[in-house]
């Protein structure tokens, strides 16, 4: 930096970084096109309600499709898929062969004749043969035989995921999951997980549920910490990180162990399962060996969050920031996975013999499908950067005010107009940063997955490389993104200067503020893994009790990135408070020097937080020094008596 910045929330401010909102306007025109094109195109309830031949979903009201009559019914009353043929199946480019109707209830006893067809479909209201094809022609219809099912009809009951009959004749039955199960496994990856989270849905949105109330109980923690409640929540994370990591080896040994394992999501399942147990262990020693080398700090750990509290006192609403940022983030991703469940589904309907229809998706699916992963991705850190510029923003007003006892009017308010007025293209540049290097570790993700059936340990060890190297580089840009989100709070500046002078002033003075911060952050880390242990725990126990069919794992993934995104987005005011305080106060020593001319902004109370933590560490250092001292004093050589 050339010359001394003027440190000081500036009044008059000019709009930053316009050509990157006009940029995210332009992806979301693009995603707003994706959209459109899914809604139009795609049908998310085949892949859990099941469809018939005719292009009728079981289950709803259906529109009728031009060029085969049979279509467009109403299917309300008629949830299950029954095959005519279901004992002699075949299976060609994923379709299967027999046709498919959509029936009310599946027969529970043998049907020999078509007498009895006629006589099941009379006394249950389910109709077993083509839709027009009376029930009073059963028997008299010459071409029954081939409108009808193949005799004699198994009894069947209805499966619970993909809603079909399933034979339950013994012989019939190992046809139809041979069939079945070669099905499912040739299915595509996407199509599989977004069968297994329709599946799931009701278990995804309870463990979601509890993941939020896990975190309200946390802000109530630490917005009213004590030293007993750190010691709960220390003992708290050790169990659950331990307890996890148990129950992880345990289920990994007992599905490998079980011989019924012949579908691909099973198998799925078991390869995700060794990789959670094998992360959670390394998180459970790493956090352990952390927790017994930072013990000694829990005291000014517990008066550092008392210091914070009393800040958020004064602006009691910042508690409810990010409620209404997980609302809006709430909001978003209904939209987006109701979006790629019907891109999932996009396809065109094409008629073939016999009035039958067939689904098939067009080739441009799967890129518009990793486009609207990159939506994710960035629109999420968006919404996460709104919600830090706007807390940073609040925190500075307050900061910088002389009168204490007189604090600024709807400070939240304020900073949420002058984000919207003036630095949302700073917010959007500084979330894209964090997008780019996201994206190559999913590249390399996707790549490793496809490259390791090659078994080469060189290559895999320099994935993991790579991965370690993009994760530590994308932590280091969160951090410096956060102060470079203060700092333009406080001057107006762009998103680079903004970047370059935060960058400055806290070279200047991380010897001060490294120790405080660090072990402050270290503890809302360990609340979030207490938030995340315990939902995750209590999705391994009810996706257990569903192992049919269903890549659950996948599912379980997607329940702890949101525990841990519920967390952090709750957690995040104290963890943002922390890092905006302790840069405010860099700023203030730089700019003043507590004299009568020059007063400090900050109180008396973190000033005096500061130097007896500044001395704790410096008394640290002189005491793992002075071992080494002595050994040098007394190792000076004597001269033999």
């Amino acid at each position: 930096v050339s010359e001394r910045r003027e440190w000081r929330p500036v009044v008059y401010r000019k709009c930053t970084d316009l050509l990157w909102l006009f940029l995210f306007f332009i992806f979301w025109a693009g995603l707003m096109f994706i959209t459109g094109y899914a809604v139009m195109a795609g049908a998310a309830e085949r892949l859990v309600l099941g469809y018939d031949s005719f292009g009728n979903i079981c289950g709803r009201k259906n529109s009728p499709v031009k060029g085969a009559p049979l279509s467009g019914q109403d299917m309300t009353n008629k949830k299950y898929v029954f095959f005519l043929n279901s004992c002699n199946l075949e299976m060609q480019s994923l379709k299967i062969s027999s046709i498919s109707l959509c029936v009310s209830s599946c027969p529970q006893e043998q049907l020999s004749s078509l007498e009895d067809l006629q006589s099941f479909a009379r006394n249950n209201g389910s109709y077993l043969c083509v839709y027009n094809l009376n029930v009073s022609s059963y028997t008299l219809n010459p071409k029954a035989s081939e409108l009808c099912p193949t005799l004699p009809v198994p009894p069947s009951n209805s499966f619970p995921l993909f809603n079909r009959c399933v034979p339950q004749n013994p012989e019939c039955y190992s046809k139809y999951a041979s069939v079945l199960i070669n099905m499912v496994n040739e299915m595509d990856a996407l199509h599989r997980i977004l069968a297994g989270i329709l599946a799931g849905r009701d278990t995804v949105i309870g463990l979601s549920a509890l993941s939020l109330a896990f975190s309200f109980i946390l802000v109530l923690t630490f917005r009213f910490i004590r030293t007993l409640l750190v010691h709960t929540l220390i003992a708290l994370v050790v169990f659950g990180l331990l307890f996890v990591s148990g129950v992880l080896w345990w289920l990994y040994y007992d599905y490998r162990n079980d011989p019924s394992t012949e579908l691909e999501t099973e198998k799925e399942n078991i390869r995700f399962l060794l990789g959670y147990a094998i992360f959670s262990t390394i998180v459970t020693v790493v956090l352990l060996s952390l927790m017994l080398v930072l013990r000694k700090r829990l005291q000014f750990t517990v008066q550092l969050f008392q210091i914070v509290n009393k800040i958020i006192s004064r602006i009691p609403f910042l508690l409810f920031q990010p409620l209404w940022s997980f609302l809006i983030l709430v909001v978003f991703w209904v939209f987006w996975i109701a979006v790629l469940l019907s891109l999932g589904t996009a396809g065109t309907a094409q008629i073939t013999s016999g009035g039958q229809v067939e689904y098939r998706a067009l080739s441009g699916i799967h890129y518009m499908a990793w486009y609207h992963f990159v939506g994710l991705i960035w629109t999420s850190e968006f919404i996460l950067a709104c919600q830090q510029m706007t807390i940073a923003g609040a925190l500075v007003t307050c900061y910088f005010n002389r009168n204490k006892n007189s604090p600024p009017r709807h400070p939240v308010l304020s900073s949420i107009s002058v984000l919207f007025c003036y630095h949302l293209g700073t917010v959007v540049k500084g979330s894209f940063l964090i997008t780019i290097l996201r994206i190559p570790r999913i590249f390399l993700l996707y790549l490793y997955n496809f490259l390791k059936q090659k078994e080469s340990a060189c290559a895999k060890c320099l994935f993991k490389c790579c991965f370690c190297w993009f994760w530590c580089l994308e932590r280091c840009l969160r951090y410096f993104n956060q102060h470079a989100y203060t700092t333009t709070a406080v001057n107006g500046t762009n998103f680079c200067t903004s970047a370059k002078d935060a960058v400055f002033i806290l070279a200047k003075n991380s010897a001060k503020l490294a120790s405080i911060t660090c072990f402050g952050g270290f503890i809302i880390f360990l609340g979030k893994v207490f938030v995340v242990c315990f939902t995750v725990f209590g999705g391994l126990m009810a996706f257990n009790y569903h192992r049919e069919l269903q890549a659950w794992v996948v599912p379980l993934l997607l329940v702890g990135f949101f525990a841990y995104v519920v967390s952090h987005s709750f957690l995040s005011v104290f963890e943002v408070t922390v890092d905006v305080l302790f840069l405010c106060f860099a700023i203030d020593i730089e700019t003043n020097d507590g004299s009568a001319e020059k007063p400090y902004f900050m109180d008396q109370e973190l000033l005096t937080f500061v130097n007896q933590s500044n001395r704790l560490t410096e008394g640290q250092k002189h005491r793992s020094m002075k071992p080494f001292q002595d050994n040098e004093d007394g190792t000076e050589l004597q001269p033999m008596v």
